[in-house]
């Protein structure tokens, strides 16, 4: 990436600490949301999560980690080596441990760690549910030498402690930047969401595995490019209901959508090596009913060049064939593992951006619009001709439009494809899924 983009634009303020003790449950407390997934199953947060922050005046970004343990499985693994590297690029961390179970030997492991990064940190003993047990709690945990906070999150105790202790060690304010969009990467299970993420932050901040569902949460990650502030969303893979196994990959799929909802922009990630399938189709559809502005990403581009006859021309006849109601979306070439084509989709959404804010002045559109009409024959309604007597545009992103005419009902899906096309070529809006709405003139039945 270009050194333009940067996420150095506030202080990054970890939460650490063993699965289930409560790690999540502080993060959507003090951000107001319900962004991490809370479960009482220990593992559930896998992801490094990131959301904005601003508490007493000063502003943070907090993130919430994988719980780290000790344990043997792969995940635990990956979590462990993610978050001790993350540390080191975080300016403070709070380490929540679970003052039920008393200091554990993984416990001494953590705040270890926390120590080698050189950050100030805060331990956090939650669970302690009666304040007349405070000390009792807290007497494993005094050997560190540490600022030391006891708290029941379940019951909010103890949370304006540590927002007090993270205020007093925050920074005044940075650098003022301008709001970007929101962006939500979306596609199968492993098709390389992850990777693609983490090639465009350069940074390990999402797990990577050869494991179908390894993301389980919508993970948010604030970045900065060309001077606008964007939110980076990589999602669980969308796979079809009859194979969600468990509760988990319900709520995966539930965030997916909610990413896909709230989103400005979406990815749609493809293996380039396979090309779009059906269950793509129908995650395009899914986005198009949203009304959003979409890029269909080719990854694993490098082993297609490899494996695939004229790859990128073979690739775009099965985005037009399987994308057939939507065959000018935006594509990008791109390999994860080589990062390249990570510039070319910054490009592209910078594209986006500006055609999702593209606005015709009045007069203009309506010239355009009288001047296609008289291209085709008008549609007809009964025996009645469709008179149409002017049209505006929404303040809808993408661009929508409302045309009214004598007979609404008349304008077919045809009509509509054809008016679309023409405003395609004249405002350079391909990849655009713009929408035209029909209403009936007040003054047409008076005439």
């Amino acid at each position: 990436m270009s050194q333009e983009m940067t996420t150095e634009f506030a202080p990054k303020v970890a939460i650490i600490g063993r699965p289930n003790v409560g790690k999540s449950t502080l993060f959507n407390i003090i951000t107001g949301t319900r962004k991490a997934v809370v479960k009482d199953q220990a593992g559930v947060t896998r992801d490094i999560m990131i959301a904005p922050v601003e508490v007493w005046g000063k502003q943070f970004d907090l993130i919430d980690t994988g719980g780290i343990t000790e344990a043997g499985d792969i995940f635990s693994k990956l979590i462990k080596e993610q978050v001790t590297d993350f540390l080191h690029s975080v300016d403070l961390i709070v380490a929540v441990m679970d003052g039920r179970s008393g200091l554990l030997p993984e416990d001494r492991d953590i705040i270890r760690v926390a120590k080698q990064t050189g950050k100030p940190f805060l331990l956090v003993i939650n669970k302690v549910d009666r304040v007349q047990d405070d000390d009792m709690f807290k007497a494993d945990f005094y050997e560190f030498g540490v600022d030391i906070v006891s708290a029941s999150f379940e019951q909010r105790r103890g949370v304006s402690d540590v927002l007090e202790w993270i205020t007093n060690n925050t920074p005044e304010n940075q650098v003022v930047i301008q709001e970007g969009l929101n962006i939500a990467i979306v596609g199968k299970p492993n098709v390389g969401k992850s990777s693609i993420c983490n090639a465009i932050l350069g940074s390990n901040r999402m797990i990577v595995s050869d494991i179908a569902g390894t993301t389980i949460d919508s993970v948010d990650t604030p970045l900065v490019f060309n001077g606008k502030r964007y939110n980076l969303v990589d999602t669980a893979g969308l796979r079809k209901s009859a194979k969600r196994e468990d509760d988990l990959e319900i709520i995966s799929a539930f965030k997916s959508q909610e990413a896909i909802r709230r989103a400005n922009i979406v990815i749609l990630m493809v293996d380039g090596t396979i090309g779009p399938t059906d269950q793509d189709a129908r995650i395009m559809q899914a986005i198009l009913e949203d009304h959003k502005g979409v890029i269909v990403v080719a990854n694993k581009s490098d082993l297609g060049n490899k494996e695939v006859p004229e790859y990128r021309k073979t690739f775009r006849e099965q985005v037009e064939r399987v994308f057939h109601f939507f065959t000018d979306v935006h594509v990008v070439f791109t390999s994860a593992k080589t990062n390249q084509g990570i510039e070319d989709l910054f490009e592209m959404i910078e594209h986006v951006g500006n055609q999702l804010a593209f606005r015709i002045p009045t007069a203009e559109l309506n010239d355009f619009f009288f001047e296609t009409i008289r291209k085709a024959p008008a549609p007809v309604w009964g025996t009645t001709n469709v008179k149409f007597y002017y049209v505006t545009q929404t303040y809808q992103r993408p661009p929508a439009f409302i045309a009214f005419a004598n007979s609404p009902d008349g304008v077919t899906n045809a009509y509509r494809r054809f008016l679309i096309k023409n405003m395609k070529e004249r405002f350079d809006l391909w990849g655009m899924p713009i929408r035209i709405f029909c209403m009936k003139s007040r003054g047409a039945g008076q005439k």
